[in-house]
């Protein structure tokens, strides 16, 4: 059966495509959720747990500058490959220190930050390697494009389900369990790259930030999407760094609830990518991403109103499902609206935009009063509401510019890269 499975992968197509994506989400989305709740129990300190995020997340933002470019030079498989190989190596590195430290003392947690900030880092590079690859899959099927991103999102949000159980139960066994498990995924994931994805196989495209910079603001219903997905990661990001200190200082559970939030919130957003494919399928993109974006508006607001554990897990099921149905939206759009040519620049400046909030949120948790996180979390939710819809009111008027296989943004840079081709 194994050996079987194995051939099936090497043989390459979306079957490997999604098994690659599956280990890399699944080392990136347990390192991400077990770091701060290790940081909040070896400390006890929220003001810790909110520098813990930021220290995840701003490492992921500065790899955006240059990982585009990677991509587009030397191509998303080899980049994907190098990624994970580095990424094993300096975690396992990390987790093996970890098992001679104090696992309270400041040494332990200066070692857990660090291996935060590396692994968010290398991970970042890999996922924009991975979702190159997947966008290249998903222009093949035109119209259909959107049946690979569900499943590229459900892989994410199935990541994203497993990764916070495994990572309590990894801290159960001890700190450096933890690495040696991410380590052990992310060269998993490394080694199902195909040979022929190699540099030499590759057309080298010469690009940078300036360039995506330039494609983004030649394509307007890319520019709304980008400016709503950013004011909803903001409200999410309060909401995922305030997670522990809701549940264990304003609900009064266990650290062991943390996870079960996560759980829960993965299987409603796994549902949400489900039933996503099925309505864009009758309703196309526009409505289907406006009615996502109202239920997060609304169920973020209901987070920080929660009277108990059942309510609160409720509310950010919501969210999360909401976020996983505008996700399939947002890239679908791009793999639609992002010319092949430098692709991987343009992608790289669009997720930097989206992704600012997120160490934003942590400097809010850090700088607010454990009392007023409730406070922070309502007025997120307003401003997320407000920009929404102004954003989907704008995707309404461009909506010729991605409702068809042909777009003509796609048809106008095709065109202007053979004619560049063809000058001297």
């Amino acid at each position: 059966m194994l050996p079987t499975l194995a051939r099936c992968l090497r043989s390459g197509g979306t079957a490997q495509l999604y098994f690659m994506r599956s280990t890399d989400a699944l080392a990136s989305t347990t390192a991400t959720y077990a770091i701060p709740l290790l940081v909040l129990v070896t400390t006890g300190s929220t003001a810790l747990t909110g520098i813990a995020f930021v220290l995840e997340w701003t490492p992921r933002l500065a790899a955006f500058t240059f990982a585009g470019a990677l991509v587009d030079r030397w191509g998303a498989g080899a980049v994907f490959r190098c990624a994970n190989v580095i990424r094993a190596t300096v975690v396992a590195l990390a987790g093996a220190v970890l098992m001679f430290l104090p696992q309270a003392g400041t040494a332990a947690t200066c070692v857990v930050l660090a291996f935060g900030a590396t692994s968010g880092l290398l991970a970042q590079i890999s996922f924009v390697a991975v979702e190159t690859l997947g966008s290249e899959a998903g222009r093949r099927l035109g119209n259909q494009a959107y049946r690979v991103q569900a499943v590229q999102t459900g892989i994410d949000q199935g990541a994203i389900l497993v990764g916070p159980l495994l990572g309590g139960l990894l801290l159960l066994a001890g700190p450096g369990l933890l690495p040696a498990v991410v380590a052990a995924l992310a060269m998993t994931a490394a080694s199902y790259v195909p040979d022929e994805a190699n540099p030499m196989a590759h057309q080298p495209v010469p690009s940078s930030l300036l360039t995506g910079w330039r494609t983004l603001r030649r394509t307007p219903a890319l520019v709304w999407l980008v400016a709503g997905l950013a004011a909803s990661n903001l409200a999410t990001g309060v909401l995922q760094a305030a997670a522990p200190i809701m549940v264990i200082h304003h609900i009064r559970r266990s650290t062991a609830s943390v996870g079960v939030v996560w759980t829960m919130a993965a299987v409603g957003s796994l549902l949400a990518v489900w039933a996503t494919r099925r309505a864009m399928d009758r309703w196309q993109v526009w409505p289907v991403g406006a009615f996502a974006a109202a239920v997060a508006t609304v169920a973020c607001g209901a987070t920080a109103l929660a009277p108990g554990f059942g309510f609160y897990i409720a509310s950010v099921a919501a969210v999360m499902a909401a976020e996983g149905a505008m996700t399939v939206v947002l890239r679908t759009l791009r793999s639609r609206l992002i010319p092949p040519a430098a692709f991987g620049s343009t992608l790289a400046v669009t997720i930097i935009l989206v992704l600012v909030p997120l160490p934003v949120a942590g400097v809010l948790i850090a700088s607010v009063p454990a009392a007023a996180i409730s406070h922070l979390l309502l007025a997120c939710a307003a401003l997320q509401g407000l920009v929404l819809a102004t954003c989907f009111a704008g995707l309404r008027r461009h909506r010729s510019s991605y409702t068809d296989v042909a777009t003509p943004v796609l048809v106008q840079h095709r065109r202007s890269d053979l004619q560049s081709a063809d000058q001297p």
